[in-house]
């Protein structure tokens, strides 16, 4: 059925454009002071470029070219594109943690969007927490957008092997520790291992959040998985710039995409993959912005019944660069096609089903077959109990598969810097059969969550052979680490969740497979304790941190602002001063 198409007065931006008055033609002033002919901008659709380049963001380093592709595009449908730079969420440098600067990201997304006259936008990100946010703060506004994803760098190589981003840095640092490993080789290691612009080339948060975009239907067919050093990469950026032009025209919105059934499909192919675990809260705040209520449970729900067919590190042995050519997303979502919803609009007007429809697989050791899976469900489990009575997670393929059902003591760490102190103090009272335990490195108690989730192995261990221990806390993991790490249990314990209640030596049992975290300790012993607990001081006196600390939620609730969640929609700027 054909959409009524808009007309040039029924734009956004004729709100600001529109007309002869004094109001109007002040902006046709302004804009010819930047050199534009009015032909060039009146009565065509405004394109919003939000452009996360930075000279401190080495994934984003070729979004300066980029987004004059993007451009091309747009002129070439007949739009008017203006770019709009936004925070660049640098996942190496940004301290405490880009997570701490998400919302950030995603409000600013949504006031450029709402104070310009924007009638559609292209986002461009792809460092991890840039995905998330850009479409959160997209969804928020409302307005037709096209996620434009920055590709995956180039593989690693040291010493003619294979490199993953990430993942190869945590297992050689773990060598380098156990004096397995020289400062020679490891700084060969380190030359080695990021080649390229572009993101991790692990299927760490970045892959795994612009592939969940993909399977949302926010990005064009196949978007996902092309190498950003790929010529087929700028070939895309322009088809978006042209796409999101039509977009307007059609006033095809994220409400129509955005449905419950499209987050399965992304929570679906986050198993697949077997994708990172932050996941699980950027698809829970993403969908909260959509006024779609994600619990957690969805993702335990639909992960049994999941078989996990990528090959890549860290669960498996390749990395995206080989997942491209082996058919890339497309041919993965097509193997998976029975357990998808394949119905869902996507952004260039036609279902995921005819987007996928013909992909094939030309290397089944990269994507497997749903007969030959790595594992036939288990990509992320929650896990609940008396230590996290509102849920934790944990990615089994990631994990000793020895640990999956564990009962070892506690060593507690009561923060970041006590762990960086005592982990490998020759007196710490450490087995192979010890839990490690972090507080506070939660949403408010790091602050910001960072990826401390995958504590190091004290040395003395890795000196013995040890390479993987049970390690729980309310931090997040890398989408690149790997190890039987227990992450997001909430509620923290800044706030006084049960997590800040565990003592050295508390027995802890962990079983995946029962879905099970439980803290061997009696519940008359645990109230004695939570009397004694003694909440620590905020953070933040002031600015952003102290506006981060009234609103933010919790790991279960995707940490998202709750004066940001969906609601009525924000009224539209007056426009005639």
């Amino acid at each position: 059925m054909a959409r009524s198409r808009k007309r040039p007065e029924d734009l956004r931006s004729a709100r600001w454009y529109g007309g002869n008055d004094l109001r109007a033609t002040g902006h046709h002033s302004r804009t010819l002071q930047m050199g534009y002919a009015r032909e060039e901008f009146l009565g065509k659709p405004v394109i919003g470029i939000i452009n996360t380049w930075s000279d401190i963001n080495p994934c984003h380093a070729h979004f300066r070219m980029r987004a004059d592709e993007v451009k091309r595009g747009v002129w070439q449908a007949g739009g008017f594109p203006i770019e709009m730079p936004a925070i660049a969420l640098a996942e190496p440098f940004q301290k405490p943690s880009t997570m701490l600067y998400r919302n950030f990201l995603a409000m600013e997304t949504e006031e450029l969007l709402r104070s310009y006259p924007v009638d559609g936008a292209v986002l461009m990100g792809g460092c991890d927490k840039t995905t998330p946010a850009l479409i959160m703060g997209a969804t928020s506004m409302g307005l037709p957008f096209i996620y434009m994803p920055a590709g995956p760098m180039l593989r690693g190589n040291f010493h003619g092997e294979p490199l993953g981003s990430g993942t190869d840095r945590w297992k050689y640092w773990a060598e380098r520790r156990a004096g397995k490993l020289s400062d020679e080789d490891w700084n060969e290691a380190v030359d080695g291992i990021a080649r390229s612009h572009g993101h991790c080339m692990t299927m760490g948060t970045a892959s795994t959040m612009t592939s969940a975009a993909e399977a949302l239907g926010l990005t064009l067919p196949g978007a996902a998985s092309i190498p950003a050093s790929d010529a087929n990469h700028p070939r895309m950026a322009s088809a978006s710039g042209r796409r999101i032009v039509e977009m307007v025209w059609e006033d095809l919105r994220p409400s129509e995409i955005l449905t419950r059934e499209a987050f399965d499909n992304a929570i679906t192919v986050v198993h697949a993959l077997s994708g990172s675990t932050n996941a699980v809260i950027h698809l829970v705040a993403m969908a909260g912005r959509a006024g779609i209520d994600l619990g957690i449970e969805r993702f335990d729900e639909l992960a049994r019944n999941v078989p996990v067919l990528a090959n890549l590190r860290p669960a498996g042995a390749y990395l995206m660069e080989d997942f491209y050519y082996a058919g890339g997303l497309r041919a993965l979502l097509n193997e998976i096609a029975p357990l998808l919803r394949l119905e869902c609009r996507t952004v260039n007007g036609r279902t995921l089903g005819e987007n996928v429809a013909g992909a094939k697989i030309y290397n089944t050791d990269v994507i497997r077959t749903r007969e030959k899976a790595l594992a036939q469900n288990g990509g992320l489990a929650v896990l609940r109990g008396n230590l996290a009575p509102d849920g934790a997670v944990i990615k089994p393929l990631a994990a000793e598969s020895r640990l999956l059902a564990h009962t070892g003591p506690a060593v507690v760490f009561k923060d970041y810097p006590d762990l960086l102190a005592r982990i490998d103090d020759d007196g710490l009272k450490v087995d192979e059969n010890s839990v490690l335990v972090l507080q506070n490195a939660g949403p408010l108690g790091a602050p910001g969550m960072p990826e401390w989730g995958q504590l190091p192995i004290p040395k003395r261990l890795l000196q013995k052979g040890v390479r993987d221990m049970v390690r729980i806390s309310d931090a997040r993991m890398s989408g690149t680490s790997y190890g039987t790490c227990v992450l997001h249990v909430a509620p923290e314990a800044f706030v006084g969740g049960p997590l800040a209640l565990v003592r050295d030596g508390d027995l802890i049992e962990l079983n995946v497979e029962a879905r099970k975290l439980e803290l061997k300790v009696s519940d008359e012993e645990l109230a004695r304790r939570r009397k004694d607990w003694q909440p620590r001081p905020a953070h933040f006196p002031r600015g952003y941190g102290a506006l981060f600390a009234r609103h933010i939620m919790q790991a279960n609730k995707g940490c998202d602002f709750d004066i940001l969640q969906h609601g009525p929609p924000t009224p539209e700027p007056e426009v005639h001063h």
